[in-house]
């Protein structure tokens, strides 16, 4: 089994001494070659005094002024390690002190020279322990001494491949995009060396979806000793496992997707409760009864991290035996699940909740579109056969408005991004152009990539299940801290304030009256303010991208951190998606561990216990729920892979946007020479951002081709402003554009502004305040 060096190194935690043996075993070293590789590994890393060797045994070294961090180079080639830990420096490395290292590689880097105020400190990469580029998309060509090359496409990898003969007709594809395989880093002076795993075509002919998952390394198909460990399972539920559940098989049980027949791995109940409250049960697949930790189907999923979504094709993280078999709810059939039971008051406000191992079986499998059929009181026949749950589903949105007004309550904001960017799933409804490069990013009911939910006015029955999932996912969260039960808590970190600020004053000299409750700090209250002002704004669509930008990405952590999106101080967890995210398998397994591991009392010779499941042990325990060995078990795995499972998620999420980027492009380039609406959305000395309104599709108008005059950039107003004919061109102002060209695989389309544009007032033109930051001669 292939390992990295940094995947070694993650066995090795809180200076423990390890054996080679434990180490054989979760590398899945099972043939002599792996088995020599490791070995030859360790011997390398004691050499270099990464490791050290005790009675047979090995342990890490820590090093003063050695970090870890992922490189991120430019095409000019000089590079930055970033460190994982939040507020770290950025470390400075000249390509010089790169040692063969390319962009994107997790690297450790020895500090050599101590940053000031000014300059970030400086270093050199000492090991590479993983790399970011197995393979690369490359154009081939042949060099003067004759033999082939590969030249990168990312101008980022400044180097070039040597190529060996492998069966393809290299003279035939020369100029050709092809997707390479590297078999050889850097060595010495020794050039890299790859093989062509796939040649793609010329320009014309190469597939988006072949570009993007070479780009992206992304595996479409399962390593055969993976098939063959789910093939052994077997959907049947045992007496002996029976016994150990909460058998819930009895409950009217509804799964909601966008189409019926679509694999679903959570579902719904709801009930009244004899004093008016509702009982409202989420259920999630059991995913981590079937897939064995440390087994290779888990190993496999921990690598992908995620499943990812291109278009049509979805490259799942699990085997199709687990997401539309075992794992996949079905009508009439007995499945395995986790439930979490949860007590409102009609207010929307959680009385009590418990989180139960359960038995369950689906009575309705509803879509999107029966589902808004029935709440919009349209009983056609194609809902006919649903009346048994017609009033439950009532019952349902009027709960989920309820949880939403909490979740308001508390300051959580949602953003109101545009439909085609956030489409039906079915692609219904949406223009026919759309189609070509419009993708569903409702690939989770919860608050998705952004951090915050995403209003969906098309898709009411699908806020009112994210509205049931946030919910559930914020349960977990608080179960597993009160209990200190190890978990991956997802953590969304709070936004500049200087950011924030910037903001506010381009959104006032908009003429839009802005402002934060306290000026140095902000809070999810404020956004909600913001987005409310913006709703009465005609520059709601441009003051909302802005916000966006002030949003820091959200990734994963072992510390319960504030989740700004949702407005959680106490920490929020991914429970509800474990077939399709990694971090929500592990936290299953730390479910698990509880309910079979937890100890719900002090010692064996105390009478009186705690309810483990239910939220009446929060505040009643004074010993560690689980026993030490497992709790640092599940500490220590923890902690090893969320930074890695948080990169994975980004990488899901740049695979998905440069499959929109080339279909954007694709349909620009037919409309080359065409006339557009367009709306200003950025502004820099460089020239104008402009979104496409009718197709959502942006490029931008290089103030190179702005021929009329000589413009002045004012970066505070963010407006170009003419200086003979006071024309200006202003954030939020609406133009007409031409399509110049498009340049298809930097995904970039180059506009010209044939319309538009405002005369610029006195005060606009005078003022100290408005002191051009920098002078542009369009004409030169």
């Amino acid at each position: 089994m292939e390992f990295s060096i940094a995947e070694l190194l993650a066995n090795f935690t809180e200076d423990k001494l390890v054996a080679p043996k434990a180490l054989e075993k979760k590398l899945e070293c099972l043939d002599e070659v792996s088995l020599r590789r490791l070995q030859i590994t360790l011997d390398a890393l004691e050499k270099v005094g990464i490791l050290v060797k005790e009675r047979g045994k090995y342990r890490r070294v820590t090093e003063d002024g050695v970090v870890e961090g992922k490189l991120r180079c430019s095409s000019k080639g000089f590079c930055f390690a970033i460190q994982d830990v939040e507020g770290s420096e950025d470390i400075y490395i000249r390509e010089s002190q790169l040692n063969h290292a390319w962009n994107g590689d997790r690297v450790l880097v020895r500090v050599t020279k101590e940053g000031s105020r000014r300059r970030s400190p400086e270093g050199e990469v000492r090991l590479i322990l993983e790399r970011a580029n197995p393979s690369v998309l490359a154009r081939l060509k042949k060099a003067d001494s004759g033999d082939f090359r590969a030249v990168p496409l990312d101008d980022r990898l400044l180097f070039e491949l040597d190529l060996r003969e492998n069966g393809n007709h290299l003279e035939d594809a020369i100029d050709n995009l092809v997707h390479v395989e590297v078999q050889r880093y850097p060595l010495g002076q020794h050039a890299p060396i790859g093989k062509v795993a796939k040649i793609l075509g010329p320009d014309s002919e190469a597939a988006d979806i072949d570009i993007v998952c070479c780009k992206h390394d992304l595996p479409r198909a399962f390593p055969e000793h993976v098939l063959a460990a789910t093939k052994g399972l077997s959907a049947k539920v045992s007496k002996v496992e029976l016994k150990k559940r909460l058998d819930l098989r009895g409950l009217t049980t509804v799964t909601i997707k966008a189409q019926a027949t679509d694999s679903a791995d959570d579902a719904i109940t709801l009930d009244r409760t004899d004093d008016g409250n509702w009982q409202l049960g989420i259920h999630i697949a059991d995913v981590a009864h079937y897939v064995e930790a440390g087994g290779s189907v888990d190993r496999e999923a921990q690598r992908r991290g995620v499943s990812v979504y291109l278009g049509d094709l979805v490259l799942p993280m699990l085997p199709e035996q687990l997401t539309d078999n075992l794992c996949s709810l079905q009508p009439g059939k007995d499945r395995l699940a986790i439930s979490v039971v949860l007590t409102l008051n009609p207010d929307g406000q959680v009385i009590e909740f418990e989180i139960q191992p359960t038995v369950i079986q689906i009575n309705y499998q509803l879509s999107y579109h029966q589902a808004e059929l029935i709440l919009a009181k349209q009983y056609t026949d194609e809902v006919q056969e649903f009346e048994p749950i017609f009033e439950m589903l009532t019952h349902l949105s009027e709960l989920s408005h309820a949880i939403k007004e909490q979740r308001r309550k508390r300051g959580a904001f949602e953003l109101n991004l545009p439909e085609k960017i956030y489409a039906r799933p079915d692609g219904s409804e949406a223009p026919e152009e759309a189609d070509k490069y419009t993708f569903s990013k409702f690939h989770y009911d919860d608050e998705g990539s952004l951090g915050a939910v995403v209003v969906s006015s098309t898709l009411p029955i699908h806020s009112m299940v994210v509205e049931l999932m946030l919910l559930t996912n914020q349960t977990v969260a608080t179960h597993l801290h009160a209990l200190e039960v190890p978990a991956v808590y997802r953590v969304h970190p709070t936004p500049d304030p200087d950011d924030v600020q910037e903001l506010i004053k381009l959104a006032v000299s908009m003429g839009i009256d802005l402002k934060l409750e306290q000026e140095d700090e902000v809070h999810p209250q404020d956004y909600q303010n913001l987005t409310h002002k913006f709703a009465e704004s005609e520059s709601e669509r441009v003051l909302t991208y802005l916000l966006l930008s002030t949003l820091k990405p959200a990734f994963y952590s072992t510390t319960p951190k504030s989740h700004f999106g949702l407005s959680l101080e106490q920490g929020y967890t991914h429970f509800t998606s474990p077939v399709r995210r990694y971090p929500d398998l592990l936290v299953h397994r730390a479910l698990h561990a509880l309910f079979e591991e937890g100890r719900d009392r002090r010692s064996t010779r105390a009478k009186e216990s705690v309810h483990l499941r239910h939220s009446s042990s929060h505040g009643q325990i004074t010993w560690n729920v689980l026993p030490t060995e497992i709790h640092q078990e599940l500490e220590s795995h923890f902690s090893a892979v969320v930074v890695h499972l948080s990169e994975r998620e980004k990488i899901a999420q740049d695979a998905e946007n440069d499959l929109e980027g080339l279909k954007k492009a694709e349909l620009m380039k037919e409309r080359t020479g065409e006339i557009f609406h367009g709306l200003i959305t950025g502004v820099q000395s460089y020239g104008l951002f402009v979104e496409i309104e009718e197709l959502l599709v942006e490029g931008l108008v290089h103030v190179s081709s702005l021929k009329d005059d000589w413009y002045e950039f004012r970066s505070r107003q963010q407006t170009l402003v003419g200086r003979k004919n006071r024309k200006q061109y202003r954030l939020g102002d609406r133009i007409e554009v031409q399509v110049k060209s498009v340049d298809y695989y930097r995904q970039q389309i180059d506009l010209i502004a044939v319309g538009g544009g405002s005369e610029a007032s006195e005060e606009d033109l005078e003022g100290e305040d408005n002191a051009p930051d920098q002078e542009l001669d369009s004409e030169e």
